[in-house]
């Protein structure tokens, strides 16, 4: 079966129906159903964090691969009905980028090529490449993930070539060391 229904056009008794039996419809779609609980116009806020907390119980472990995958979706969604500070907003923002990696080591998953971080989003509307998936780690890959744990590989190889010119030049150096 399928629902033929947008998410963001559906009630609150429809959200329920679907949650409870999204295993019937061919074209149900979890991102789409959490997405559309802040999109959606004819709900009021009590009645989105309410749909949100029972797909919660039912998509637990999708919701939490969110931060992952489509990391805007899942602040709007975990800050529905919350007053946020600037300071607020920032710590859930640091506290969703170590979830991330907890999540990248966890699964064991060395690539960063997810949802909004496959895809070229350089913020300008009439550029060419937005929406077009790009591979990690080329120069249209502005929008990508970083750790704090990461490695700097153009620093370390800078890093490398100094060593290397100090080894070369190490006889020379000592040299100019018992000229002085």
């Amino acid at each position: 079966m399928k629902i033929d229904k947008k998410f963001n056009q559906l009630s609150k008794e429809e959200y329920f129906y679907f949650i409870d039996n999204y295993k019937k419809y061919s074209d149900f779609n979890t991102l789409g159903l959490y997405r559309s609980i802040c999109e959606n116009e004819n709900l009021e806020l009590n009645d989105q964090i309410e749909i949100r907390d029972h797909a919660n119980t039912v998509f637990e472990k999708t919701f939490n691969f969110y931060q992952l995958k489509d990391p805007k979706t899942y602040f709007d969604l975990t800050t529905l009905g919350l007053e946020l500070t600037v300071a607020d907003e920032r710590q859930i923002w640091s506290d969703i980028r170590v979830n991330q990696e907890k999540i990248l080591s966890d699964k064991k998953i060395k690539h960063r090529n997810f949802g909004e971080y496959s895809k070229h989003n350089c913020g300008h509307e009439d550029c060419p490449y937005n929406g077009i998936m790009i591979k990690q780690g080329s120069s249209l890959a502005e929008n990508s993930m970083h750790f704090k744990s990461d490695k700097n590989e153009v620093s370390a190889k800078k890093k490398s070539q100094r060593f290397k010119k100090q080894r070369k030049n190490k006889h020379q150096i000592i040299q100019d060391g018992f000229d002085d």
